[in-house]
């Protein structure tokens, strides 16, 4: 399985410009192998419509649920595991707790992370998506 970051499943659920080709060809590739979702980008994606820092085309609880609908899309739960394992990460680590939490997801999931983000792109203790 494949861990989507935030920002990714919502720029491939709205084949936005900002996600490389390479990244949505690899989405599609893995759809049969599974596209894991946290249910804490649910909440960031809501918080970022709540910031105004994203526009969606419906309200953000009907979006989060057809974007969960999509062929291949897991929804991944927060588990007292996750959240201890989130609190323990090798450091050094930034303090955004949502970055947090996908780390601790896919580590314990076993999952490779696919993101953008430079803070975790840079993290040599997660299983990364590299393209």
């Amino acid at each position: 399985m494949i861990l989507l970051d935030t920002h990714i499943w919502i720029w491939w659920v709205h084949a936005d410009d900002r996600l490389p080709q390479r990244h949505a060809k690899f989405i599609e590739a893995n759809l049969v192998n599974g596209l894991g979702v946290s249910v804490i980008s649910c909440w960031e994606a809501a918080k970022l419509v709540e910031r105004g820092r994203v526009e969606l085309p419906r309200p953000i609880g009907l979006w989060i649920k057809e974007a969960l609908g999509y062929p291949g899309v897991r929804l991944i739960d927060l588990t007292p595991e996750i959240a201890v394992e989130a609190t323990q990460l090798p450091q050094p680590f930034h303090r955004d707790p949502a970055d947090q939490l996908l780390v601790a997801t896919a580590r314990l999931q076993g999952a490779e992370l696919l993101t953008l983000d430079g803070l975790i792109l840079s993290y040599p203790h997660v299983p990364l998506v590299k393209l």
